[in-house]
């Protein structure tokens, strides 16, 4: 058995770019930023920012391209993927990316970057498999799945 699962939580670097491919099946692509904040030997505040190569396809990557733009905070979950490819010298370059199946936008609308993140604003999820999971009228439909009850503290716990 193997498992290859990615889920990030960070802030895009730029707008989405969504292109077609001549079959006509939707690709998305942006760059998103996840930080971590440490303390180094002297005992001061760190903060290191990975980048992280996304690539969305199908139905899921047209709503990426609509709804998220730079600086927006999104939950991604998916598949590590490394490629190749030529440069236009002709080197051989080496990519790693993210091949989300699942992206959630946790900025509300208006705002921007990581300053609150908040409940979310929209979902959607979908594959490169032509499985388009919820359509683009539920953007707007608050985080965590629709099946799942909402959280009360006073329900009886049964241990």
């Amino acid at each position: 058995m193997s498992v290859n699962k990615a889920i990030l939580v960070g802030n895009l670097g730029k707008d989405p770019e969504l292109r077609y491919t001549p079959s006509g099946t939707a690709v998305c692509t942006f760059s998103l930023a996840t930080s971590d904040r440490f303390k180094n030997k002297q005992g001061e505040q760190q903060e290191r920012t990975e980048w992280h190569n996304i690539v969305v396809w199908a139905g899921l990557a047209e709503i990426c391209g609509k709804y998220l733009t730079k600086g927006k905070q999104v939950y991604i979950e998916g598949r590590i993927q490394n490629r190749s490819y030529d440069d236009r010298d002709g080197n051989k370059r080496y990519i790693s990316e993210i091949v989300a199946s699942e992206m959630q936008m946790l900025s509300r609308a208006g705002e921007q970057g990581s300053s609150g993140g908040g409940s979310g604003s929209g979902s959607g999820s979908g594959s490169g498999s032509g499985s388009y999971g919820r359509p683009a009228s539920q953007v707007n439909e608050p985080a965590g799945r629709p099946e799942d009850p909402p959280f009360n503290p006073d329900d009886d716990i049964p241990f």
